[in-house]
């Protein structure tokens, strides 16, 4: 019986290898598919990693535009806000000339003189109202002709005064803050 165990034993061992091989085969093969959804993976996460990146780069340009147009709205309301009264203003200061027009005129009896002490608190009232929103006259007289705020309309040569002296204001000119509403019209020495 010792070789007929021999033999089977030989049997045994030819028979397992084949198993041992199949089960390596299968392993390589499993393992090649496992590498092989690994590079699919990877190629996948890169290809998402990509679209992240561009979705981030996407929302900092959004993010940044967004920032852009609410400084520039913030800096539109700013410019809005502070010469709002710009268009009132110009309606307004034709009434102010209307009044002193009437305060040039010399009062002849106590009735006139109570009729100019009402254009004189109107106008009062009315340039207060306008100076605590930043209306103010341009200071023209005697003053070096500037075309920035100045109008001149006429020109006059006169003994003793430099020239381009304002030397006498036709009509007053007003600025918004910084900015003008109406130039004063000017006569300029020559």
């Amino acid at each position: 019986m010792s070789e007929e165990k021999k033999i089977e034993e030989e049997k045994v061992e030819q028979e397992t290898p084949p198993e041992e091989d199949k089960k390596t085969k299968k392993k390589a093969k499993q393992e090649a598919k496992l590498q092989e959804r690994i590079k699919e993976l990877e190629a996948l996460n890169a290809e998402l990693q990509g679209q992240v990146d561009n979705l981030k780069n996407e929302y900092a340009k959004a993010y940044a535009d967004v920032e852009n147009i609410k400084k520039r709205l913030n800096a539109e309301f700013d410019m809005r806000n502070k010469y709002r009264i710009q268009d009132f203003a110009l309606e307004v200061l034709p009434v102010i000339d209307n009044c002193e027009r009437a305060l040039a005129i010399e009062a002849k009896d106590e009735a006139d003189e109570n009729y100019r002490k009402g254009f004189e608190m109107v106008k009062n009232q009315l340039t207060s109202a306008l100076a605590k929103e930043g209306v103010e006259e341009i200071e023209a007289l005697d003053q070096e002709f500037d075309p920035n705020w100045h109008q001149a309309m006429m020109t006059e040569h006169i003994e003793g005064v430099d020239s381009g002296k304002v030397i006498q204001v036709l009509q007053k000119g007003y600025k918004l803050k910084d900015r003008l509403l109406r130039p004063a019209m000017v006569k300029v020495s020559e």
